[in-house]
C-alpha cells in the first residue's frame, strides 16, 4: 500500500524472522520496521539478565510485556503491563524470571537517531 508520493502506508514482518542481536550478556534484540516517526523493536531477556547501560531517552519510549516479568527499579511489571518513559528519563530494566518486550520509540522529529 502507498501513498500517492509512493511512500509505504504499511509493511509487515514476521518477528521470529528478524536479526537477533545480543546487545548485552543473555538480552537479544530485534529491531523491527522504522518510520520517519517511530521504530520498533523485540527485545528478549534471559532470567537473570539486565540492559547493559542505562538508558536515556530523548524522546517518548513505551513498551509492552508480552511473556514473563520486566524489573525497573523496584517495580515490577508482569505480562501484560505496558510502560511508558517520557522524553528525559532513564531506566536500565531486568529480568529475574525471563522476559519478552515489544517496544515503540517515538523519534517526534528525529529520524536519524538509530536504536
Amino acid at each position: 500500500m502507498e501513498n500517492s508520493s509512493g511512500t509505504e502506508l504499511k509493511t509487515s514482518v514476521l518477528v521470529e524472522e528478524v536479526e537477533a542481536v545480543e546487545v548485552g550478556p543473555g538480552v537479544v534484540r530485534r529491531r523491527l520496521v522504522r518510520t520517519g516517526h517511530a521504530r520498533g523493536w523485540v527485545v528478549d531477556f534471559a532470567p537473570g539478565s539486565q540492559w547493559p547501560v542505562v538508558d536515556l531517552h530523548a524522546t517518548e519510549e513505551r513498551y509492552f510485556v508480552l511473556s514473563g516479568e520486566v524489573i525497573e527499579g523496584e517495580e515490577r511489571h508482569p505480562a501484560g503491563s505496558y510502560v511508558v518513559f517520557a522524553p528525559g528519563s532513564s531506566h536500565r530494566p531486568r529480568s529475574e524470571s525471563g522476559a519478552r518486550i515489544l517496544g515503540i520509540t517515538v523519534l517526534e522529529g528525529r529520524p536519524e537517531d538509530g536504536v
